[in-house]
């Protein structure tokens, strides 16, 4: 019995070391594969994907997804806790229509160290992750990695990536209207498509628009799009 729990122990903290490595490795290089990747490559999806900097993205893009995902983002320490009990209180009226209430540093943890799916030892590892990323990184890095490795269609991971498959582009040329699009497809990019646009997407697309128009004079937004 002791001698499974000393290779417990010791297991566990080569296990904990590691992810603390791996996160600092992050904090400077983009994640060499996640599993939702690997996953898209099992299922039969493919995967595209160009990783670009942060300068080498629309200003438009940053904005975008910040008005669809995360309005709050440049001022939270990582959770929304007001949405959080929005979506809380929402699921508890309507329990076969979810809502969710990830802010832009959850999915970061969820899509760079996780798995896709619910479960309370996956989003415990969440809550883990997105206060290590909070704590060692900068917001500019958390977003530039939340563009370089979100899900924005069928085996299409990145913005890079998918400026080049619906526009034909690359990722620093994106107009507000196309940036706009992109971001409306971010909650379930399989069935939110770009192109052909889909229905959900055009439903989406306005209010998105006029979100960004809100918050572009913003102080915050503006230090963290530029």
């Amino acid at each position: 019995m002791q001698k499974a729990w000393r290779i417990f122990k010791r297991v566990f903290l080569i296990l904990f070391i590691s992810q603390f490595i791996y996160i600092i490795f992050c904090k400077w290089i983009n994640p060499p594969v996640t599993i939702t990747q690997l996953v898209s490559l099992v299922k039969g999806y493919g995967l595209k994907r160009d990783y670009v900097s942060f300068n080498q993205m629309s200003s438009q893009i940053k904005l975008a997804v910040m008005a669809s995902e995360d309005q709050l983002f440049p001022e939270h320490d990582g959770f929304d806790m007001k949405a959080i009990e929005k979506a809380i209180r929402y699921n508890e009226k309507h329990p076969n229509r979810r809502r969710g209430a990830s802010t832009i540093s959850q999915q970061v943890a969820k899509n760079v160290f996780l798995w896709q799916g619910g479960g309370f030892i996956r989003k415990g590892l969440e809550v883990y992750f997105t206060f290590m990323i909070e704590l060692i990184w900068s917001k500019k890095r958390i977003l530039e990695t939340y563009l370089n490795v979100a899900e924005m269609g069928k085996g299409i991971f990145g913005i890079q990536a998918a400026s080049k498959a619906y526009f034909n582009k690359n990722a620093k040329d994106l107009t507000k209207t196309e940036a706009a699009k992109i971001a409306a497809s971010l909650p379930n990019p399989k069935m939110y498509t770009v192109k052909p646009i889909s229905k959900k997407v055009l439903d989406r697309y306005d209010d998105i628009m006029r979100q960004m128009t809100n918050l572009q004079g913003d102080d915050d937004i503006q230090k963290l799009i530029k």
